[in-house]
């Protein structure tokens, strides 16, 4: 596939859309952990080289893009705890984390572009839902990078905390080694109870103390 472009963000000019937010999450699939969202405001003068689907970059290529992301573009980010994952689902926890970083950037835009094939409920603003958005839209791949080193970061942190199940490696994604981490030393505050793999040891395993 193709590197991602402007040429849906300037499609939507057209319908009054001058500032547009690109909107990705990260974080949905792992056991443990937040799911991050960003949202990412570009300068189409001044787009960063080098933009892609986050997936599709090196560890290393992520953190100097994100720095430069930052340093040219508008950014908000937004967070749903992992209570709030198995509260709401998954979904409707990236949707909230998706809301919460719209809500974190500088100014409001005047449309925003979501990664998906579903928009969030409650949205304040215009919105278009691309599927594959962040290997279409520039605006989207750069929310994805942002997403993903926030998130990368914080399970980082948290690997300090518990280095036994190998967040630093693996970022809370069902490897397995997280899984037979979580039979040999059990369920964390940081694992998504409502998660199957999580769920079906609950009752056998301890959690650790913090």
């Amino acid at each position: 596939m193709e590197a991602p472009d402007f040429q849906i963000e300037t499609s939507m000019w057209g319908q009054g859309w001058h500032v547009i937010a690109g909107v990705d999450e990260a974080g949905r699939g792992p056991l443990a952990g937040p799911v991050v969202a960003a949202a990412v405001v570009l300068d189409p003068d001044d787009i960063p080289d080098g933009l892609n689907d986050s997936k599709k970059l090196s560890a290393q290529r992520r953190d100097v893009l994100a720095a430069v992301i930052r340093k040219k573009a508008d950014v908000g980010v937004g967070l749903a705890s992992v209570a709030e994952i198995d509260q709401i689902n998954i979904l409707q926890a990236s949707h909230l984390a998706m809301r919460r970083a719209l809500a974190d950037l500088p100014a409001n835009p005047d449309g925003a572009l979501i990664d998906g094939n579903r928009l969030p409920k409650e949205m304040d603003l215009p919105a278009l839902a691309v599927v594959k958005g962040d290997a279409r839209s520039l605006s989207i791949a750069a929310a994805s990078i942002i997403a993903k080193t926030v998130r990368d970061k914080i399970m980082w942190d948290l690997h300090q905390i518990f280095p036994n199940y190998g967040w630093d490696r693996n970022a809370g994604y069902p490897t397995a080694a997280h899984r037979q981490a979580l039979l040999e030393f059990g369920i964390t505050p940081h694992h998504r109870r409502s998660f199957r793999p999580v769920h079906n040891i609950l009752c056998s395993h301890q959690a650790p103390s913090t």
